[in-house]
């Protein structure tokens, strides 16, 4: 086997598969970064929070903007996000943060492109939580401004004003990249991790009590908890947008969240997942792998991982 500055090693599920990638990039050393950033950045705070969720939605957000119907603009390629406009869209606050704490990583390992750098991120996060092995390979390339950015209004949104209309907007979001319900289903359920901030989405609050730990304790959640309309916060009235808490009023979730219980075919995977949480890894692991690698130009030919 090749040093690993040569290849990177990742095991898939009873497998292990090598990847030839950059000869200059070794994957274990920035990988090794990136996880000492966290855990650095976690004993700082002391609060319990993390960066892992964070890691997480950057690399969902930096790869959720491809489109199959326009023949594949978007998509992590190009890491445009550090650039305007795609920077400053609202979908994307709070994520600066995300960005700020990889700039040492790059400026350390400067052979790594950032848009591989991003979506590593998100899978280091998942796998140093306690989840699934993502099979991940690197390629992506840099851009050297915004303007080949996709416009703005793919990423999802958390409610479209009723239950059938953000139904509706999440499956156009996804649709729209290729993906499926069961997909859909899946990726939703990294919001065990993390939480939500009211100086960034205008929400609050996490969505499970173990918001470091990746599991489908999401799902279970959803099927088994009382949830209802969020009225108050901290003793006052509540004058965020509209979401749901527990019967704690220390959880919460988003009226997208609720749409997974709401929709017949969705729920059906929900249930699964909260019954089952090696199955839920297994479609993550795919899901997510896929996701990271939508308007990618190796994505064209037929991945390595590709063995389901």
């Amino acid at each position: 086997m090749a040093g690993p500055a040569a290849v990177a090693t990742v095991t898939l599920y009873s497998s292990t598969t090598v990847v030839h990638a950059k000869e200059s990039v070794d994957v274990t050393k920035v990988r090794d970064s990136i996880l000492k950033t966290m855990e650095e950045d976690q004993e700082k705070r002391g609060d319990g929070t993390s960066l892992m969720g964070t890691f997480i939605r950057l690399a969902w957000h930096c790869s959720g903007t491809f489109s199959k119907e326009d023949g594949g603009s978007g998509g992590s390629n190009g890491a445009r996000m550090r650039f305007n406009p795609e920077a400053n869209w609202g979908a994307n606050a709070g994520l600066k943060v995300a960005r700020d704490a990889l700039e040492p990583i790059k400026t350390k390992h400067p052979e790594i492109s950032y848009a591989d750098l991003y979506t590593l991120s998100g899978v280091v996060a998942v796998e140093e939580a306690g989840g699934p092995t993502i099979p991940f390979r690197l390629g992506r390339e840099d851009m050297e401004s915004g303007e080949t950015s996709p416009p703005d209004g793919r990423l999802p949104d958390a409610d479209k004003g009723s239950k059938q209309k953000t139904i509706q907007h999440v499956r156009d979001v996804f649709y729209r990249m290729g993906l499926t319900d069961r997909d859909i289903v899946a990726l939703m359920g990294a919001h065990a991790m993390g939480r939500c901030h009211t100086d960034r989405s205008g929400y609050w609050g996490p969505w499970t009590f173990a918001e470091n730990t990746f599991s489908n304790e999401y799902f279970r959640l959803l099927v088994e908890e009382r949830w209802s309309p969020k009225s108050t916060h901290n003793g006052k009235p509540w004058t965020g947008p509209d979401q749901f808490e527990d019967s704690t009023g220390k959880l919460m979730m988003l009226p997208s969240d609720m749409a997974l219980i709401l929709d017949p075919e969705f729920k059906k995977y929900v249930e699964m997942y909260a019954k089952d949480e090696q199955v839920f890894f297994k479609d993550f692991a795919k899901a997510f792998s896929k996701l990271l690698e939508l308007g990618v130009p190796f994505a064209a030919t037929k991945p390595w991982y590709q063995v389901w």
